[in-house]
């Protein structure tokens, strides 16, 4: 079966491939229109965009919206994530921002999460919606080359003392929110077939 993957990012589409792999799905490199994010939550947004990739190729799309929620900001950047500075994609100065909001903050007082939430619409209009999350907890600064977004600034609770961004790929799609999201999308694809 063919699928399309609604991204523009191309580490999160290698992300998304690799995941979804055990799947023996054919994954299409098609260029999609950008799609506004306007939806008030992760599940929102991860429809608009497999929605709209569905409808654009007539194939199944899958669509993700994932972000990161600091208690410490009452779940900021939340859905807002990815532009929290302004620039959408500027993980640099979305980090500093984050970390500038969070110098007064001790540690041990800046819990979060990473949410993911993953969307594949299919051509007959049906849908799988899933969610994954990742706790853990914001670093006062950055670690790792690896990833990308907030990985080197979240200290994931699964893996003390190391960044999201200082693990393997295979570490982290075990314990990722995305990884998490996408196993239960893998198996609810195939309780479908």
């Amino acid at each position: 079966m063919k699928l399309v993957i609604a991204t523009h990012n191309d580490k999160k589409r290698l992300e998304l491939a690799r995941i979804l792999s055990p799947l023996g799905v054919t994954i299409l490199d098609t260029p999609l229109d950008d799609v506004e994010e306007t939806g008030a939550s992760f599940e929102e947004n991860a429809r608009l965009k497999a929605t709209a990739g569905c409808r654009a190729t007539g194939l199944p799309c899958v669509g993700d919206d994932s972000g990161l929620c600091v208690d410490a900001l009452n779940g900021l950047p939340g859905v807002y994530s990815a532009r929290f500075a302004g620039a959408h994609g500027n993980d640099g100065a979305n980090i500093k921002k984050l970390l500038d909001l969070l110098r007064n903050v001790p540690p041990g007082s800046r819990a979060a999460r990473f949410i993911c939430a993953v969307c594949c619409a299919f051509p007959d209009g049906s849908e799988i919606m899933v969610r994954g999350v990742c706790e853990g907890e914001i670093a006062s600064d950055p670690a790792g080359e690896g990833g990308f977004g907030y990985d080197p600034v979240f200290l994931p609770a699964e893996v003390p003392g190391f960044t999201m961004a200082q693990l393997s790929a295979a570490q982290k799609d075990q314990i990722s929110h995305r990884g998490r999201a996408l196993a239960l999308l893998c198996d609810r694809w195939k309780e479908r077939l």
